[in-house]
């Protein structure tokens, strides 16, 4: 069994030692209340106001059930994505191109052969997966990958059964490519999840560079959007564009940056996602069909170099403003929300993987408005890129120097 490296009880704040340390006591605090002034404290990087009150910079909450965070290994390669398998065990991509399992106490199998070449340069790598609803009797994987082709590189989807041994993938076929494809390393998105009707949704990113930056408004470009497809790859019935000239018909929704977060909300059913912004501006969105989510017409954020994004608005007519952003950014990559019971406070609190940010971001949300916030994990030091609910009502996630945490109830 790994080792518990972070306990946190009401009223404690994250000033612990780091996680090498051989025993951590916790710094007593006071009285928890029910709201605590706003987690960032670093000045924005514009003046930008937000579009509604709670937008950003909301008050922050503590938990107050004793929990703790226990390491159960840090010997995994740069993970990008993490799912549960049926019996529990953790399914996990790396970036360089493989794919393993873990179990719930840090133990690694061998790599999984039969995945097709990726490109691990830049952002890419192999992605984000999710297994079959139906897996125990079909075995088949899913899985987002950045796939180099002649003319470049694209944000892919694959599926392959899983074999009897869990050595191989069987058949793996390329099922969708997020055309057209890009000579650059960057903005691949690459999450995926299942909805309640078998079908998938993919995240793309609109590759990052100016040049190909338009493409998250163009209805023509897979390039910047959330889609919906089946299990074959073929756009899924019912979606917002079918049968609409010069629209391409996977796409849910478009205006996207660079989308590395995508949950269903385990009672109302409605997607969210989570997208990184420029100098600034990361969104947290709740995704409806058929809509325009901005960019990069609207942001909250500047370039990396100082000026404004396009016109420098952040509102317009038409275009959707997110819930929530964050400026200083966070770097939202993987994200779910808790649906256990072991912590009754988190109940349909969303969780999200901080990079930058390096904390996991919790956030208390009620009518689709975001009311309260909190960083944990934060003395970690860790670049969180994905997060998952496991079949035991801990949370696990992994971080980009090889961490896998398993984060539970004392």
């Amino acid at each position: 069994m790994g080792k518990p490296i972070l306990t946190i009880i009401s009223g404690i704040i994250f000033g612990l030692a780091a996680c090498s340390s051989p025993s951590v006591k916790p710094v007593e605090n006071g009285p928890d209340s029910s709201a605590h002034a706003p987690v960032e404290t670093k000045s924005p990087n514009s003046d930008y106001k937000p579009a509604f009150a709670g937008q950003t910079r909301i008050a922050g909450v503590k938990t107050k059930t004793p929990y703790e965070a226990t390491v159960l290994t840090s010997d995994l390669k740069s993970p990008w994505g993490i799912t549960s398998l049926p019996d529990g065990r953790l399914l996990i991509t790396e970036k360089e191109g493989v794919m393993l399992i873990a179990t719930v106490s840090g133990q690694l199998s061998a790599p999984i052969t039969g995945i097709p070449k990726v490109n691990s340069a830049g952002q890419g790598g192999l992605l984000g997966l999710r297994v079959d609803p139906d897996f125990s009797n079909n075995r088949m994987v899913y899985w987002v990958f950045s796939e180099p082709l002649t003319e470049g590189n694209l944000t892919s989807v694959a599926k392959g059964k899983l074999s009897a041994d869990e050595k191989t993938i069987e058949g793996a076929t390329v099922i969708y490519r997020a055309t057209p494809a890009y000579k650059g390393t960057l903005h691949y998105g690459g999450r995926i999840v299942f909805d309640k009707n078998g079908n998938l949704i993919i995240s793309t990113g609109e590759r990052s560079d100016l040049e190909t930056r338009p493409q998250a408004q163009y209805l023509n470009s897979a390039l910047g959007k959330v889609l919906r497809i089946t299990k074959d790859g073929k756009p899924a019935a019912g979606n917002p564009f079918t049968g609409q000239n010069d629209k391409r018909p996977e796409i849910f929704s478009y205006g996207h940056r660079n989308v590395q977060g995508l949950a269903f909300h385990p009672e109302t059913g409605d997607l969210w996602e989570t997208e990184f912004g420029p100098r600034g501006g990361d969104e947290l969105n709740r995704i409806e069909p058929g809509k325009n989510y901005g960019w990069p017409i609207i942001t909250y954020g500047i370039e990396y170099s100082g000026p404004k994004v396009g016109d420098g608005i952040q509102q317009k007519e038409g275009l959707e403003q997110p819930v929530y952003y964050w400026d200083p950014v966070i770097s939202p990559s993987g994200i779910t929300f808790y649906s256990g019971s072991n912590i009754p406070e988190w109940k349909n609190n969303l969780f999200i993987g901080g990079l930058s940010g390096m904390h996991i971001d919790r956030l208390v949300i009620e009518k689709n408005k975001v009311v309260g916030e909190e960083r944990l994990l934060v003395s970690e030091e860790q670049r969180f890129r994905d997060i998952t609910e496991g079949k035991d009502g801990a949370l696990y996630t992994i971080t980009d120097n090889g961490r896998l945490y398993r984060i539970h109830k004392k």
